[in-house]
Order: C-alpha cells, then structure tokens, then sequence
C-alpha cells in the first residue's frame, strides 16, 4: 500500500557562481533590516566572512556577527549567539560556514521566537513554537547540506558525558540559501575531502533508508554521481570551480534528500564520537560509512549495486553490494580519510578509550538516526560495530 509523502526544501535556492550577489535583495525582499551573521573563527581567518560582510555594507545593511561556533556546536555556542542577537537588536539570521555555524544559526532562531533560555528544552522533533526568523544559509563547505534540511545538531556541553541532540522541524529550513562555489575555493584539501565524504554518506543512507521515496532516491543518487565524479578533482585541485560547483550541487541534493527520507546508524555511531572525543562529524561518518554497509548489505543488496553504478563501476559480478563498500572505501582512501576511529583520533591528538564502546553504543542505538535504518540493530550489533571500526 503506498503512503501519502512529503518533500520540504528552502524556499528559494540561489545556486553557482557569484550567487553572494544575491544576499542584499534576499534581505531587504523579506521585510528584515538587521541580520546576525553566524560563524566561526576559521571562516573570518580565511576572509570569507569579510567576502560577506563587504556586500551588506555595500547596500547599507547593518549587521552583527558572532564568530565564536566551534565544531560540533554546543549549547553554550547557541545561548551566547542569542544574546548577540538580543543585544544587538536583531532580526534575521545569517548561518555562514559549514553545518556548524548553520546549526547555531538555527537553534539561535528557535529561541529567538519561540521563547526560553536553554535550547535542550527543543530537543526532539516538532517542538518549536514559532517560525525562525529570516533565516539565510550560506554554505562555505560542500558537505553538510545544513542549507537543506529541517534539523539543527548540537552538542550538550554540560555535564561530563556530552550527547548529541536535534531539533527537527520543517520550519527551520532557510528561507534562502546562498550556494556560491566561489567560497569554497579557499578550503584546504583535508576539509574539501572530509565535507564531501560526509555528503557522500547523506546521500548514500538516503538510498537505503527505510524512508526513501521516489523524488529522494533520485537526489540521492544523483549526489553518488556527482561526488565520485568530481571529489577527487576537488580535493586535488581547490581552484577548479567546475569540481567545487558539481559538489555544491552533490551536497544540496543529499541534504534534501536526507532531510525527507531519513538517515541510518552511520550518523547514529558517528554523533556519539563527535561528543565523546570531538572528532569531526565528516571524518566520523567517513570512516564508519564502509563497516555499515557492510552490516546492511544483506537487506539492501539492490540499491548498493545502484550505488556501485552510480560510482562508474560496469564489471559488478555476482556481488555488486561488496562493490559498492569497495568503490567507497577506495575513494575514501584517495581523498586520505582515517580508516579507522584511532586513525582519525592520532591525526588530531585526540584520547579515546576502547572502554567506553557500551556507552557509546547505548547512545547510538538510542540516537533519532537509528528507526530508519534499514537493518534493525541490536546494541550487541552496534558494538560490534564500534569494535570492528576502532
């Protein structure tokens, strides 16, 4: 029997080169006068937030900016951007950066109208109030899809056991999103490789997942193509706008389609890893995407062959699904992603410690991504898992 099915997006997308231009009439059409600029440290040290900065003051738009977010955003990162916002007599919002400073951004506009002081109070799905304010995505990274869907991440920072949680609502879809490839160009390969890997896997649990429908299924795919075609290219070469284009597009197109049809347990072993020990959630995802597959394959065996097509394979053989894990782990490898969870942590100094795999599997297996993935786990399952990949 076949099911009523909704797709959201932004309302407007302006996608390709010189798309900034775009931002003062994006401001001025929706009736708002003063955006808080949402971002962080390294987006202003690249210059791209003065990329920005310069096209409002150039049509006279006064502003605010917070750049304080930091990776894997915390609540403290979203209460201390509302009380800029508040301070400075805001009322719009402008998330510039990756899916961290769009998050804050988000979850900043969600107490800004709809009340209260602390954002866990909207922990869970459907909890808002009221619309957002404006709100204006502006990705500078190809990888999140943060500028497309209707979820907001952020990492409890209080307490010693920090858990990620989402605010999920349709109404926290930007009412523009600004996708210019022209700042992305400045991003070091290791961040260009860990963005697209983290598309990849939007758009590869989007496929599978129980909540794929039709018009996902062809986002998502069509975002397979797009990153095995054009993210080595990126990474290899920064300055090639045609591959920085193609993987705004790939990113997008995975962002809607996961923000419509649901994740798996990627994401649901990949957050707890963020909290825990702060690796960055497109390393996460990138190195856990492949010992997934691997666990789901025996029920999803026909959209993985899809998926090995999508990545330029012909010759599939009897098990196109083992294919498909192959051709990811390759283009992982290319792109130089940790293969494993100790891997990512040595390359950043992080500590991590095996004892800890039940807790971080109890949060897992509890995570929103879990229900639809499309092999039901058990928190055995998932620890094996988190041992497999260690």
């Amino acid at each position: 029997m076949s099911t009523v099915t909704a797709f959201q997006m932004a309302d407007i997308l302006f996608t390709g080169a010189g798309a900034l231009a775009k931002l003062p009439e994006s401001i001025t059409g929706n009736g708002v006068k003063k955006p808080l600029v949402v971002t962080d440290k390294g987006i202003v040290k690249a210059g791209l937030s003065g990329k920005v900065e310069a096209v409002l003051a150039e049509a006279g738009i006064p502003y605010a900016l917070y750049d304080e977010t930091v990776p894997n955003p915390t609540t403290g990162n979203v209460h201390a951007a509302l009380a800029l916002y508040r301070k400075e007599g805001c009322d719009s919002l402008i998330g510039l950066g990756g899916g961290s400073s769009m998050d804050t951004a988000k979850a900043c506009g969600v107490l800004a109208t709809s009340g209260g002081e602390d954002i866990l109070a909207y922990a869970g799905p459907g909890t808002l109030k009221a619309p957002l304010p404006c709100y204006i995505a502006i990705p500078t990274t190809a990888g999140t899809g943060s500028e497309s869907t209707c979820i907001a991440v952020i990492t409890n920072d209080t307490g010693e056991h920090h858990v990620k949680f989402g605010v999920a609502d349709p109404r926290l879809l930007p009412k523009v999103a600004i996708i210019d490839p022209l700042l992305m160009t400045g991003l070091p390969p290791f961040i260009t490789a860990a963005t697209g890997m983290d598309a990849l896997t939007h758009a590869v649990e989007a496929y599978i997942s129980l909540g794929a429908s039709e018009y996902t299924d062809a986002l998502a795919i069509g975002a397979v193509r797009l990153i095995f075609k054009y993210l080595r290219r990126a990474v290899g070469n920064g300055n090639d706008i045609e591959a920085r284009e193609k993987m705004a597009y790939a990113q997008t197109m995975a962002g809607m389609a996961f923000s419509n049809g649901g994740l798996g347990i990627v994401h649901s072993l990949a957050h707890p890893l963020s909290a825990f020990y702060g690796i960055p959630h497109g390393d996460a995802n990138a190195l856990v995407l492949p010992y997934v597959l691997d666990f789901n394959k025996i029920v999803c065996r026909e959209k993985l062959a899809e998926i090995a097509r999508a990545a330029g394979l012909t010759d599939l053989g009897p098990y196109p699904e083992d294919m498909a894990v192959a051709a990811i782990r390759r283009l992982s490898a290319d792109v130089r992603i940790a293969a494993t969870i100790s891997e990512a942590a040595d390359r950043r100094g992080l500590t991590i410690d095996k004892a800890d795999i039940p807790a971080l599997a109890a949060d897992a297996l509890n995570d929103p991504c879990t229900p639809t993935n499309p092999r039901v786990p058990t928190v055995v399952d998932i620890e094996g898992l988190y041992t497999r990949c260690w």
